[in-house]
């Protein structure tokens, strides 16, 4: 698979990019709240080489660390449209895992016509039944939904191989571990040892957040969303004894607000692996090829 990385001029910095395959078919793709490109590399094997697929490091995370605010839910979107600049392209399918479909729904609307359909894995639908008190902190808050992946942000690390050691305990990767999850979490690491340390800002990952417990931003955008869109979601967010990110009833309260909004739920994974392993990425692949024959056929039949 053709794998390369480019810089991205936004206000503010560069923000880094990968890029895998070589196809006519573009689509751009944003990662989870902690998370960084390389999040999208399974599922970038998994399209193959007739998708090219474009995915930054948000800013704050990554290689796109040092980019300077704002930051938030729009900025966000405003910089995947930026990416879409840069390659010279005027629409695309936009991807988003966990807070990237919120970034992607947020790009839908706030740049109508650049982003023709989106598919959302895990994330974009108002999170009414992972409820947060207000008066909790937002870093407590995100402690107690993060779990390990919030825990890490103020740890460091002596190695390498010690900060993948603390991501094989993470309950959600222990039993699917595999050469996708090394090089996402190997890549994220900044600094030198022993001071090893995430490469994601905590204090952007808590202003991104906050607007997501706020909700009314959620509701909003989804409402005003005109494009197709897919929720492709897992049935466990992290382990059986958790409620997943969406059930049935949050999908039914989505489509309220976005009557074209589609449904897959993928067996066998969680939050994590949806994204982190072939099987995973290989169900969203499938959605996503359905997505594009689908819009081949309209502007064809157009």
């Amino acid at each position: 698979m053709a794998y390369q990385t480019l810089d991205v001029r936004v206000p503010g910095g560069s923000l880094r990019v990968g890029q895998w395959g070589n196809g006519p078919a573009v689509i751009v793709a944003a990662h989870g709240a902690s998370a960084t490109h390389l999040h999208f590399e399974a599922l970038a094997d998994q399209l193959g080489e007739e998708v090219t697929v474009l995915a930054p490091d948000l800013r704050g995370r990554g290689r796109s660390r040092a980019v300077g605010g704002p930051y938030g839910i729009a900025r966000h979107a405003d910089d995947l449209i930026a990416v879409m600049d840069h390659a010279g392209i005027t629409e695309t399918l936009a991807v988003g895992h966990s807070l990237g479909a919120f970034v992607a729904v947020a790009a839908a609307v706030r740049h109508p016509g650049r982003v023709r359909d989106l598919v959302l894995v895990d994330g974009g639908l108002p999170l009414a039944e992972r409820p947060s008190a207000p008066d909790v902190p937002a870093a407590e808050a995100l402690r107690a939904v993060g779990g390990p992946a919030a825990q890490r942000l103020g740890m460091t690390f002596p190695s390498q191989q010690a900060y993948l050691d603390f991501w094989r305990q993470h309950p959600a990767l222990t039993a699917d571990w595999n050469d996708y999850i090394e090089h996402a979490y190997g890549y994220d690491l900044a600094g030198s040892p022993p001071e090893l340390a995430s490469s994601v800002r905590e204090e952007v990952v808590l202003g991104d957040i906050a607007e997501l417990r706020d909700g009314h931003g959620v509701e909003r955008a989804l409402g005003q969303l005109t494009c197709p869109a897919v929720l492709v979601r897992a049935p466990v967010f992290i382990d059986p004894q958790q409620p997943p990110m969406y059930s049935d009833t949050a999908v039914a309260a989505g489509r309220q607000l976005a009557p074209q909004l589609g449904d897959v739920l993928v067996p066998g994974v969680n939050h994590y692996t949806i994204v982190l392993t072939s099987r995973g990425a290989g169900a969203v692949a499938d959605v996503i090829r359905g997505r594009l024959r689908a819009r081949d056929a309209g502007d064809a039949l157009g």
